[in-house]
C-alpha cells in the first residue's frame, strides 16, 4: 500500500513549498494534507513525505507524534474534542465526556463501532467564556447541554 497527495492536495503541497525558504519547514502543513486526505498519517504516507520533503521517516514520525492534533491511527469520521481546561471543568466538561461516553458507548480514544466518531479530551480550545464547548472536525459547539449535543450528533448522521 502506498500513499499520493490527489492532485488537488499535490497543488496545495506545492504551493505551500513556495512560502517556505526551506522544504523541511514544510513539514506541518504537509501533514495537515495528509490527514485532510485519508484522516490519519499513515506509515506509508510519512514514507512519501520524507521523499518529497528530503527528510527521514524517521524524521516524519518524530515530529508527528510529538504533536497531539496529528492522528496516528485512523478515527472515526467525525472526531469529537472535548476541551478539558480548568475553565471547561469548572462549567461541567467532565459530565459532557461522561455523556459523550454513555451515548456513543465509546471511552475517550476510541471510534463508534460504526466508524462515525472518535472522542477525545483536549486542552484548551480558546472558548473558556462559552464552556462546557467542544470542537468536532473544524466546527466549534459552545454552551453545550445534553439536548444541544444530541441535536448536533443526529445533524452529523
Amino acid at each position: 500500500m502506498s500513499f499520493e497527495f490527489t492532485k488537488e492536495n499535490l497543488e496545495k503541497f506545492e504551493e505551500t513549498l513556495k512560502r517556505y525558504p526551506q522544504k523541511r519547514a514544510a513539514l506541518l502543513p504537509a501533514l495537515w494534507l495528509v490527514q485532510e486526505q485519508q484522516g490519519w498519517i499513515s506509515p506509508e504516507s510519512m514514507e512519501t513525505l520524507a521523499k518529497l520533503l528530503g527528510l527521514t521517516p524517521a524524521y516524519i514520525y518524530e515530529t508527528a507524534t510529538f504533536y497531539t492534533m496529528y492522528n496516528m491511527k485512523p478515527i472515526g469520521r467525525h472526531h469529537i474534542q472535548v476541551c478539558n481546561s480548568v475553565c471547561c471543568c469548572l462549567r461541567g466538561s467532565e459530565e459532557t465526556v461522561g455523556y459523550l461516553k454513555k451515548k456513543l458507548e465509546i471511552e475517550v480514544g476510541e471510534s463508534t463501532q460504526d466508524g462515525r466518531f472518535h472522542l477525545s479530551t483536549v486542552e484548551c480550545l480558546g472558548s473558556c467564556g462559552t464552556a462546557p464547548m467542544m470542537q468536532i472536525d473544524n466546527d466549534y459547539h459552545e454552551d453545550l447541554t445534553e439536548e444541544k449535543i444530541d441535536q448536533i450528533l443526529e445533524k452529523l448522521k
